[in-house]
């Protein structure tokens, strides 16, 4: 999208050198900081730590689907599963519907 038209606000210096600092740490224009701010969007920087927070999170996951096959196999083999193996189960069933519950959370944060 071509950007052809502009926007002037008056702020004070302070405000703008702020703004100008968060820029800079965050390695964006104050036109990015400006309009994701008020479309509430995520910045860039934070959308790059998010990436590779579900990176990581994805690994967590495969873990705990390994061990939840893991369970079901006994439970099926054996016809029985003890309350100590299902608690366990129910457990990482938890920890799975928690990490996923958090990852849609920050997918929608991040949709424009």
């Amino acid at each position: 999208m071509e950007k052809r038209d502009y926007i002037k606000i008056r702020i004070s210096i302070t405000r703008k050198q702020h703004w100008k600092r968060i820029c800079k740490e965050k390695n964006i224009t104050l036109t990015n900081l400006i309009t994701a701010s008020v479309e509430n969007r995520i910045l860039e920087d934070e959308r790059k730590k998010i990436l590779e927070f579900i990176e990581k999170q994805d690994n967590i996951f495969i873990k705990i689907e390994t061990n939840i096959n893991q369970i079901a196999r006994i439970a099926n083999a054996q016809k029985f599963i003890s309350s100590k193996e299902l608690n366990y189960f129910q457990s990482q069933l938890k920890a799975i519907t928690e990490l996923k519950e958090k990852q849609n959370e920050i997918f929608q944060k991040s949709t424009p």
